[in-house]
Order: structure tokens, then sequence, then C-alpha cells
């Protein structure tokens, strides 16, 4: 009878371990975070051979905790001041990173940023800005985000031949039944 039970016990552990074992494969997503921005870039003074400017950034997506700005100059501007910020330029492309002070953007929050340039043969607003990478378009985007696997643990191996038959006693068809934390095996 000690026997029985064991081997019992030892099929339910197997079999519970192989229901768990299959419903931890299931594929999580991660959440996604929503992305946008607005842009106002304006002239506010122009002289002999430059111009000085003002940028306002309006975070429309999820809270940031910082933020570049980039955008490309089309007629050979380049950016010999900046206020409220840190420029890089490579030719054409402009990089700003916020200050310090100005990186926490909420949603629904702006950062302002202003500075003088030397002028090219216009002074044409840029075409497109990017905030952190991603195109601002005026509207939010959900960021594409890659579904990750839960973590799995392996299945516990079976046994590879069987005797007949399987369980100790020849019982026609076996049914195990659960009552509260009890299991009954009924033949």
């Amino acid at each position: 009878m000690g026997v029985s039970r064991t081997r019992r016990r030892a099929w339910l552990g197997a079999g519970l371990a192989v229901a768990v074992s299959m419903a931890g494969a299931a594929v999580a997503t991660s959440a996604q975070a929503a992305t946008g921005c607005r842009v106002s870039y304006s002239v506010t003074s122009q002289w002999q051979g430059g111009f000085g400017a003002a940028v306002t950034i309006d975070n429309l997506g999820d809270p940031l905790t910082g933020w570049q700005l980039g955008w490309s100059f089309a007629a050979g501007q380049t950016v010999t001041q900046l206020w409220n910020g840190s420029v890089a330029q490579s030719g054409a492309q402009v990089t700003v990173t916020n200050a310090a002070y100005n990186g926490n953007l909420p949603t629904g929050g702006s950062a302002s940023f202003g500075f003088n340039a030397t002028a090219g043969s216009s002074n044409p607003v840029p075409a497109s800005f990017s905030l952190n990478g991603v195109a601002c378009t005026g509207g939010t985007t959900p960021t594409p985000t890659t579904p990750t696997p839960a973590p799995t643990t392996p299945a516990p191996s079976a046994p590879t031949t069987f005797t007949n038959p399987v369980v100790w006693q020849d019982f026609a068809d076996g049914d195990i039944i659960r009552v509260g934390d009890a299991y009954y095996y009924s033949a």
C-alpha cells in the first residue's frame, strides 16, 4: 500500500510539474510607451551674417527624464551660441541636449531654448525634428517593443520505458480526483 501511494504521488507531482512548465511557456509582451512631440521653431531676429532663433519642445508622450532634439539645416547655417542646453553640430546635422535643470519633461510639459547662428544663403525653418531619435509629428505613437519570452523551467524527464501495467495493480481506467488539498485515485 505504501508503494502505491508513493508512485501515485510521484505521478501527481510529475503531472503538476508538466502543467506548470507548460503554463510558464507563454510569451509575455512588454508595455508600450507613448512617444510624441511638437516643435515650435521661430527666427526671432536677423542681422548681416547671422540670426537668432527660439525653439520650444512640447512633450505629447510619456514623461521624459532627458531629451535630445535633432534637425538638419538646409542652407548652411551654423550654431554659434546656445542657451538652456548644449549643442553638437556635424555639417548640417544639429543635436541639442537638455541642460541639467530642464531635462525632465512630464506629459504635456515643454522645454525651450534659444540660439544664435551664422546665416546661410537663407534661413528656412528645418523640415523635420526628432526627439530622442523619434520623429516629432505633432501626435503620439506607441514605441514598438519586442516580445520577450517568459522564463521557463525545464519539464521533468519522464521514464523512457514502461512495463505493463503502468500502475502497480492492474486497474482499468484509473481516475485522479482532487477534493480540497487531498487527491483520490479511483478505478
